[in-house]
Parts: structure tokens; C-alpha cells; sequence
């Protein structure tokens, strides 16, 4: 079965995204001001930190929150438009939605439940039941289909809910925290289980989510929003190889600092300086990954350009190794093995000397914040 991305007699000019919208809502003192554009078959993850509008976003693409301004068109029709007074109730936008908690139906099976959004879109109840019969096929739930959501795990769970959403061929998908809700084994098989749907689907795709590991595996491309706004975009490689904001190099695992570069010398504020790998002049960003941190009960000797002393903030495990917070003249995570740190005795409050090879580290310049790359806004 194909989707039909023909939405009410209109189609999407060539060329055009599936998905371009400027969402703009004001709610309090908060402001969402975010473009975003998908393209048919693109999956897209936005990603930001609590409070920085991807619910919001998510909300206003559903139809469950009018926009203050912008505009939002799907398939070449235009679903919110404050500017023309024009706005589409979400019954009638051709879009499909994964809540985080799924929201099935408790009384329904999980045949009716698929069949829900077809019936109410005017498809008889024979017809219905059909399409969401061999949706559950798709998702290898075939057998479940007479069971109610108490009797589903919550991987089957998960299937039934996307099963839901694709059941209407929607233009757009929406997928909110969809792996969220699961322990650990089930979400990595649940994961690679979406992936494939997800690649199968011809229509655009926004993923709403917290986890790195999901995004990067999921998606095509990344928004990340902060604050309302975007601060950076692209595929997987830019950004964990070039993170612009504090809370992206948390997300890929990196230290990051701002400072002046002069030459291989990068003065940060406070006036510490960073000796690089890479030469610049102005300003610039520096990342390098907790493992190139080494740490030393005194001060080492050898090729080491970065050396400093610092302060042991805490200690956490960290897959197989620890992860070291160090205060200092700079805060630093660092990550050595369980042997090293009880060589070194390591614990909150206990003095070290860091240091960090200059050409263990990446400089790259700072410039103006990132910009929506695909509408120039």
C-alpha cells in the first residue's frame, strides 16, 4: 500500500519540501520561533533540552495549538496561517501522530484501534478493519489483533500505535518520545524494528526526542531548538563533529569552549588558554571528547601542550569506565578506567593535574548562530 501525499486536490510544488513551515507561538513569556522544512521520505529528529518548544512545535504541527504567526503547509496546502486567518482542525490534517504514552484505546482491540483513524476519515468499517488488519501484518502483530492494549507488551504497544498513525497515510508522521516508554532490550529491538518502517514510509517524518542514540540512528537529519529557536542543524557527522552549544556537546559526549584564537592559542574567558591542533584567528569553538583527558596525581611530564590542576566534582560510571566532573580553572569531564581511578584514589574533593594533547583536540570557527540551512531564515 502506498500513500497517496495528495492532500484535497493539492500537490506540492516540485521541488518544494512536503513539510514547510515557520512556526511561530507565543505562549507567556515564551516564543517559539522555529522554520522547519522535511522533505517526502526524510526522517527529521528535534532535539533540545526541557522547555525548549519541541512539544510546543509538536503540538502546533498536530493542529493542537493555533500558531501566533508563520505559516505551516503540507503537501502544498496551507494547514495554519495566522496572516490569512486560515486554520485546519487536526481531524482534518493529513497527519499521523505517536504519542509518547501511545494512547490507544483501552475497550478497542488492537484491530479496532488501527482501524479508528480510517473509519473516522469516512472509510466503511469492512474497509477499515482490512487496512488495519494488514498493517498489523506489517508489524508482525497479525496474531495480536483481538487483543485489547493490557494485554500488549510494550513493544507491541508501541507497533499498535504506529500501526495507528500509518493507517491514515498521512503526509506527515509525527513521533513523540515513541521509544520513551520501554526498558532497555525492548527499545533497542523496538528501534531497529521503527527504523524500518520509517524507511519505508514515503511521506515526511518529525521525530520529537530526548535520546541521542535514537536520533542518530532514526534520523536523516537533526534540529536541535534552545530556548524557542534553532541553534544548530544538519546530518549526524556535522553535528557531532562540529557541536556550536553547550547542551549539543553534552548530547554527542564532547567538552566545548568558546574563546580567541590566535594562531594555535585559544584564550578562553577567565583568561586560561587552550593550545590547539588546528590554527585560527577570531573567534572559535573548541571540543574534545572525556577521553582524551588524562589525569595525574602530580604534574606530568612529556608532550602534553594543556596541563592544569583541578578538583575532582564527582565520579560516575560511565558504561565500562568512570566519568570524571573536574573544576578548575576550567570544568572538564573525563573518562579513565576503574583501574586508573583507584590508582588514583579518585573522589570528590581530591586535587589532580588534567592534560590534554593539542592534537587530541578540534578548533573550528565560531561564526554567528547556525541558521536553518534549507529555508535561509
Amino acid at each position: 500500500m502506498t500513500a497517496d501525499l495528495t492532500v484535497r486536490g493539492a500537490a506540492p510544488r516540485v521541488g518544494a519540501p512536503l513539510l514547510d513551515a515557520h512556526l511561530v507561538v507565543e505562549r507567556g513569556s515564551f516564543r517559539l520561533d522555529l522554520p522547519l522544512a522535511v522533505d517526502a521520505g526524510e526522517v527529521v529528529a528535534l532535539l533540545g533540552p526541557n522547555g525548549a518548544g519541541k512539544t510546543t512545535a509538536l503540538r502546533a504541527l498536530a493542529g493542537l495549538l493555533p500558531l501566533s504567526d508563520g505559516h505551516l503547509t503540507l503537501a502544498g496546502r496551507d494547514l495554519d496561517h495566522p496572516g490569512r486567518r486560515l486554520w485546519s482542525p487536526p481531524e482534518r490534517r493529513p497527519i499521523g501522530v505517536v504519542f509518547q504514552d501511545y494512547l490507544l484505546f483501552p475497550h478497542l482491540t488492537a484491530l479496532d484501534n488501527v482501524a479508528f483513524g480510517p473509519r473516522r476519515r469516512g472509510l466503511r468499517r469492512r474497509a477499515a478493519r482490512e487496512r488495519a488488519a494488514g498493517w498489523l501484518d506489517r508489524m508482525g502483530l497479525a496474531d495480536h489483533a483481538r487483543s485489547r492494549p493490557r494485554h500488549l507488551s510494550g513493544g507491541q504497544a508501541q507497533r499498535v500505535a504506529l500501526a495507528r498513525a500509518l493507517a491514515v497515510e498521512p503526509a506527515l508522521l509525527l513521533l513523540d518520545e515513541p521509544l520513551a516508554a520501554l526498558d532497555a532490550r525492548t527499545r533497542l529491538d523496538t528501534r531497529a524494528q521503527l527504523q524500518q518502517h520509517l524507511a519505508a514510509h514515503p511521506g515526511a517524518t518529525l521525530l520529537v526526542t530526548h535520546d541521542p542514540l535514537d536520533a542518530l540512528v532514526l534520523a536523516d537529519r537533526l534540529v536541535i531548538v534552545e530556548d524557542g529557536r534553532v541553534v544548530q542543524e544538519g546530518d549526524a557527522a556535522t553535528i557531532t563533529a562540529q557541536p556550536r552549544t553547550d547542551y549539543v556537546a553534552r548530547l554527542v559526549g564532547l567538552n566545548l569552549y568558546r574563546g580567541h584564537a590566535t594562531g594555535h592559542t585559544v584564550a578562553l574567558a577567565g583568561g586560561f588558554e587552550l593550545t590547539t591542533g588546528d590554527a585560527h584567528d577570531g573567534d572559535v569553538f573548541v571540543a574534545f571528547p572525556p577521553s582524551a583527558v588524562a589525569l595525574h596525581a602530580g604534574r606530568p611530564d612529556g608532550s602534553p601542550r594543556n596541563t592544569w590542576r583541578a578538583t575532582i566534582g564527582g565520579v560516575q560510571r560511565h558504561g565500562d569506565n568512570l566519568r570524571v566532573q573536574l573544576a578548575g580553572p576550567i570544568e572538564v569531564a573525563a573518562d579513565v578506567t576503574p583501574l586508573a581511578a583507584a590508582h588514583l584514589r579518585l573522589a570528590p574533593g581530591r586535587p589532580v593535574w588534567a592534560a590534554v594533547k593539542a592534537t587530541e583536540t578540534r578548533a573550528y570557527p565560531a561564526g554567528p548562530p547556525a541558521r536553518d540551512t534549507r529555508t535561509g531564515r
